[in-house]
């Protein structure tokens, strides 16, 4: 079957098909006259395990295993319980720290945070997980100049791939076209360099600097 009849079927995009087929945890036939992908049922309740599996968080490495005999599912299914587990006591605490400081503060610039940060540092010791700080200012910080590059970029290839089109329509002398496509690929190569210095500079000192919260 095609892959259009596997989206309606399993209820998952073509896009996630794709993925799951790149991480190799699904490998459809090709249909020897077309070349297309032929879909099967096992194929079909392949894709239901693994939806399934994902929707209980498990990982996609611990999937792959599974498939292979490496690991029992009943074994990954107990491990994701202890962790689910944990996960909810962590919630527990934070929800009763939440209520605590509500009812014990009035307003924000009376409170004072020592004491709360304190206990936060216990708790984390006993197993409570509170929301990185470092990682996700980190990641708002990341994401900015990537989405800026990546328009940058963008634009430069269009100029490539424009470039290309004039010069193969005898609109562009050899010369003019090697003098534009030549601009944009050093352009894309700087903010590449540029980007890669940025995340750098992201991970090292202003993770450093984030640590102080």
């Amino acid at each position: 079957m095609k892959i259009n009849e596997v989206e309606r079927q399993v209820d998952i995009t073509k896009k996630n098909i794709r993925f799951y087929e790149q991480q190799g945890l699904l490998s459809p036939k090709r249909n020897m006259e077309n070349g297309y992908r032929d879909y099967s049922e096992e194929d079909v309740t392949e894709l239901k395990k693994i939806k399934m599996l994902r929707k209980l968080s498990l990982p996609i490495e611990e999937i792959r295993r599974i498939q292979k005999g490496d690991l029992l599912l009943s074994d990954a299914l107990q491990r994701q319980v202890i962790l689910l587990e944990r996960e909810r006591a962590s919630l527990e605490e934070t929800t009763r720290l939440c209520r605590m400081l509500s009812e014990e503060t009035c307003q924000y610039a009376a409170f004072s945070p020592d004491q709360y940060l304190e206990r936060m540092v216990v708790m984390e010791q006993e197993g409570t997980k509170f929301l990185n700080v470092n990682r996700h200012d980190i990641l708002q910080k990341k994401l900015a100049p990537m989405i800026f590059s990546g328009l940058v970029i963008l634009l430069m290839v269009g100029i490539i791939a424009f470039t290309i089109w004039a010069y193969l329509a005898d609109d562009m002398p050899l010369l003019a076209a090697g003098l534009f496509i030549l601009v944009p690929v050093v352009m894309i190569l700087a903010i590449v360099a540029v980007l890669l210095q940025r995340m750098k500079e992201i991970e090292g000192g202003e993770e450093d600097a984030a640590r102080k919260y």
